[in-house]
């Protein structure tokens, strides 16, 4: 019996299948069979109704206090998914023999938000204890905050269990840096299950936020010689770029990764790599580095409907890496700790 229910499981993570309609097959028998679950729409429409509603109203304060805090919520659930999927890892802090994510070199001193899950969590646990996990609110407010800013909105699949532990190793070696080229980008997001269009697509998620000097180094000395694949570097813009960083502590001076709409989720990103305006040697190789990125580049420069449709799909895409069932994970009381 276990073989042929772990084949099933196999078979429903390879087609999508959702078990909504197969209550004899549960999560938490894949789980302890095939290790994997199928993500659900609505999973808290009864045990916790309330559950999107607050994690929405938190997020728009958030938000509207700082806009910033829109993109930082995004790239959240971006770090945790690309480390051994998406677990709530990222949010656990060192304790006792746990060493967090948090300290990792893509993360330290970088990655922000973390009091404002504090707080959702919170709210949530005096509605409906231990019933929604810190991995599905990362979810729900990353989707949260790309409609706050303009951008589409999709319904979050959710089900995730937190997990009981996290990985400073992968947190280093599975984060794309931002100066990776377009082959280290491919691989890692391989690695993971994503393709090449997903890294373009999730690139996007540039369009707002903002990057310390110390990130874009390489960009500073400038190569605006055009080629075929347009303009490395425009030269105001590295001149802009260049004021900015030159006297200033390049650890804490921060600029914007869309100078045109910092805070609109939109295509301006893709527009900005065009013209060389890409903040991050990550971005602009996106163009000057790859003949297929730079084509769905240019799709996107061209079709603010298409970017939209595609980034809801790579988001789902990526909302779905590893998630923990069953005993492999728990609902955490508190986002940064494993349950006592």
């Amino acid at each position: 019996m276990a073989f042929y229910l772990a084949f099933f499981c196999l078979l429903m993570l390879k087609f999508s299948i959702t078990m909504a309609n197969l209550p004899n097959i549960s999560n938490e028998a894949c789980a302890d069979g095939a290790a994997t679950v199928v993500l659900q729409f609505g999973v808290y429409q009864d045990s916790c109704p309330e559950a999107e509603p607050i994690i929405f109203s938190w997020v728009e304060r958030a938000v509207s206090q700082d806009p910033r805090m829109a993109a930082s919520l995004l790239r959240l659930h971006f770090h945790d998914c690309f480390v051994n999927g998406c677990d709530a890892s990222v949010l656990l802090d060192d304790m006792g023999n746990l060493v967090g994510e948090k300290t990792a070199a893509p993360n330290s001193n970088s990655l922000r938000g973390f009091e404002v899950i504090d707080t959702i969590k919170s709210d949530l646990e005096s509605v409906c204890p231990e019933t929604v996990s810190c991995a599905d609110i990362l979810a729900i407010a990353a989707r949260d905050s790309v409609v706050l800013s303009g951008g589409p909105g999709w319904e979050v699949e959710m089900g995730r269990r937190d997990s009981l532990t996290a990985s400073k190793t992968a947190a280093n070696n599975n984060i794309p840096g931002p100066n990776s080229d377009v082959p280290t980008l491919v691989t890692k997001f391989r690695n993971v299950g994503l393709t090449l269009a997903d890294v373009v697509t999730l690139s996007g998620a540039h369009t707002m936020g903002k990057a310390r000097c110390s990130t874009f180094t390489s960009r500073l000395k400038g190569n605006s010689n055009s080629d075929s694949n347009g303009p490395d570097i425009d030269v105001a813009f590295l001149t802009s770029l260049q004021q900015l960083c030159s006297e200033a502590d390049s650890n804490t001076t921060l600029a914007h990764l869309d100078l045109v709409t910092p805070s609109t989720f939109d295509n301006q990103y893709y527009v900005n790599l065009i013209s060389g305006e890409g903040l991050l040697p990550s971005d602009q190789a996106l163009v000057n580095g790859d003949s297929q990125t730079r084509e769905i580049v240019e799709s996107y420069v061209n079709d603010l409907a298409l970017f939209f449709e595609e980034f809801k799909r790579s988001m789902l895409k990526m909302g779905s890496l590893g998630p923990r069932t069953g005993q492999n994970g728990e609902i955490r009381r508190n986002c940064r700790f494993v349950n006592a």
